[in-house]
């Protein structure tokens, strides 16, 4: 099964290293993971995607917080919560593929961010299913280079807050 997880912890040099050594150290595997400051300097907030059943991922979550730089631990798929990704795509555009090429992008709300002779680079937002989907429709017509940001998510707001 898959989780997220949202991990809170010191932006210094190394916190990243230890966690992900702590997964590679007890053969679990990483999906995704994407890290970024908060709004205060000093924490970042890392969204990591694993998957296992739950005592794996118990076992997981009480190895990141015995991580001297871990603040907080949080498995937010077990809650509602709000995920996304990003992806650029280098897609072949010649002249007979363009209009339908621009066509699935609209459909997918996103927008063109490069244009040359031969290729379009779009930028997509959306869930990990929508971004697949999208790479599905595109491959017949020609992907050329994809960058994904992998997942970033954040638990919905309950209603008294």
């Amino acid at each position: 099964m898959k989780h997220t997880l949202s991990v809170l912890l010191q932006n210094k040099p190394g916190v990243l290293s230890r966690v992900t050594g702590l997964f590679s150290g007890r053969g679990f595997n990483i999906e995704s993971l994407c890290v970024a400051e908060t709004l205060d300097p000093g924490i970042s907030c890392l969204t990591l995607v694993t998957r296992g059943d739950n005592s794996i991922i118990e076992q997981i979550t009480k190895q990141l917080h015995k991580l001297i730089d871990v603040i907080k631990v949080t498995d937010i798929s077990e809650k509602e919560y709000v995920e996304r990704e990003m992806v650029l795509i280098r897609i072949k555009a010649e002249s007979q593929t363009r209009a339908e090429v621009l066509r699935v992008i609209d459909i997918f709300r996103g927008k063109v961010v490069d244009v040359s002779s031969r290729s379009y680079a779009v930028e997509v937002t959306g869930s990990a299913s929508k971004i697949q989907a999208l790479i599905d429709l595109l491959k017949p017509i020609g992907i050329k280079e994809i960058v994904r940001t992998g997942t970033i998510a954040m638990a919905r707001a309950s209603k008294n807050k």
